[in-house]
């Protein structure tokens, strides 16, 4: 046995993830406890699925779900291994709850929210969100994580993710150092570089899972089709900050692969 796949993930997978940016793990939670979840949502929102004519907004907003059944979808024996496989063995904080959930419904409206982005993680005390920070050790967040708590299809506003876009991330953020660069700085160009990259979208049955890289470049996009789509968007947090003398992780082999030097 390999030793990535006595950490749940093949070395192909992992590989994919160093070079793509991210993994998929369908039935990493159980359709059931993507049910109960998603009643427990319905509810959070005063809204239900047999009441469509309720549905007016194109996007609702929930925060952070610590109920029992989102902490169970979070951290399942799978889920710990793939965590180790690409965070690192130990070098990450069990998640105590899901969020946040962009819960998108079948609208024409639009939500005004599907820019390209990559999402910051530290410095977030400050008001405005354009000002949050990321920098080239990832300080404050060891994965992207998108989590499917209903059937995703083409049609149901799947995120959208640029493969490999997480390199280019990478190579704007050395030269700023420990500071990073804010949000409103990365964007001034519009991700322009990563617009040659393929993209993929975030489909799949509930319970699955995206596992990304935390630069990896993606967008959500309008409901075409005919039932809400849930999901939530949560980051996998890290221990403490970066440590030269660990081994890297396949999160920090693609930031040196992607500049050329050891960090």
């Amino acid at each position: 046995m390999t030793r990535s796949s006595q950490f749940g993930l093949s070395e192909a997978q992992v590989g994919q993830f160093i070079d793509h940016g991210y993994v998929v793990l369908e039935g990493a939670f159980s359709g059931a406890l993507a049910r109960t979840c998603r009643d427990m949502l319905w509810a959070e929102m005063s809204l239900a699925p047999d009441r469509p004519e309720e549905w007016k907004q194109p996007v609702v907003r929930l925060g952070v779900m610590t109920q029992r059944p989102f902490v169970e979808a979070a951290n399942t024996p799978r889920l710990h291994k793939a965590y180790d496989a690409l965070a690192g063995k130990g070098r990450w904080i069990a998640p105590a709850g899901l969020g946040t959930f962009p819960i998108r419904f079948p609208s024409k409206q639009d939500s005004g929210d599907a820019g390209w982005h990559v999402d910051t993680s530290f410095g977030t005390d400050h008001a405005d969100f354009m000002q949050w920070r990321i920098n080239v050790t990832s300080k404050g967040r060891a994965l992207l994580m998108l989590f499917l708590f209903s059937d995703v299809g083409p049609d149901d506003a799947p995120t959208r993710i640029r493969v490999g876009s997480h390199h280019m991330i990478a190579r704007r953020l050395l030269p700023r150092g420990p500071e990073g660069m804010t949000l409103q700085e990365l964007a001034e160009n519009g991700f322009s570089e990563t617009e040659t990259c393929d993209e993929v979208l975030a489909t799949g049955g509930a319970g699955t899972v995206f596992l990304c890289h935390p630069f990896i470049v993606h967008a959500a996009q309008p409901h075409r089709g005919t039932q809400p789509r849930f999901l939530a968007q949560p980051p996998l947090l890290p221990k403490g900050g970066f440590d030269p003398a660990l081994p890297p992780s396949p999160v920090q082999i693609a930031i040196r692969r992607a500049c050329g030097l050891d960090l």
